[in-house]
């Protein structure tokens, strides 16, 4: 589908003030570099011709290294954990745990379509969770673990909801219960806090 991504100055960090008014479903809280792609976490990623993907299946912790170990080579530019879908501005982890709050723990993934084709990133995100259960889990189970693709776009929800259509003619011809993933267009997008992002490579590392 190309040549590798080019990781070079069109990705450079740039000032949260700018990122708030070119884009606002690029909000605050992120740490500056990935853990382990060493891109940056905030960056106007559209503007350099990436795209954005967001995902909630369960635990963030676990969802976020399975599009991660994707890798660069194949179209991965950087991922980050947050939140997603409530009702609330700048939620904490404490607040979204609590229910209050509304929103999802979310993936969010920068990807090179040139590289990557959105498809990809759903079969990734289907095979990472049980989209039958109502808040898929890890190690908790609020409401925070709930199944969602938020989408940004129409060509993402045409791909989305045909995805979906397929993994539930799956889940009948196996027996294995009802879709419960929703389709929603992308809300604002909350940065987890520093220390959740890439949480199993800082441990590992």
């Amino acid at each position: 589908m190309g040549s590798p991504v080019q990781l070079t100055s069109p990705l450079s960090p740039v000032p949260r003030s700018q990122l708030l008014m070119e884009n606002p479903l690029i909000m605050a809280n992120s740490c500056t570099l990935h853990h382990v792609f060493h891109t940056p976490l905030d960056a106007d990623f559209e503007a350099s011709g990436f795209r954005l993907a967001l995902f909630g299946l369960g635990c963030f912790w676990g969802a976020e290294r399975r599009f991660w170990q994707i890798g660069a080579s194949r179209g991965v530019v950087s991922t980050a954990v947050g939140y997603a879908g409530g009702s609330s501005e700048n939620p904490t982890y404490d607040a979204v745990c609590s229910g209050g709050t509304g929103h999802a723990e979310v993936v969010r993934v920068v990807y090179d379509p040139k590289l990557m084709d959105y498809e990809r990133l759903l079969q990734v995100f289907w095979s990472a969770h049980d989209p039958t259960v109502r808040n898929p889990k890890s190690d908790g189970d609020g409401w925070q673990y709930r199944s969602v693709v938020f989408v940004y776009d129409e060509a993402q929800r045409e791909a989305a909801e045909a995805s979906k259509a397929e993994k539930e003619r799956e889940m009948r011809e196996k027996y294995e219960g009802v879709v419960l993933t929703e389709v929603r267009e992308a809300p604002m997008f909350w940065f987890g806090e520093e220390y959740h992002q890439q949480y199993f490579a800082k441990m590992w590392s």
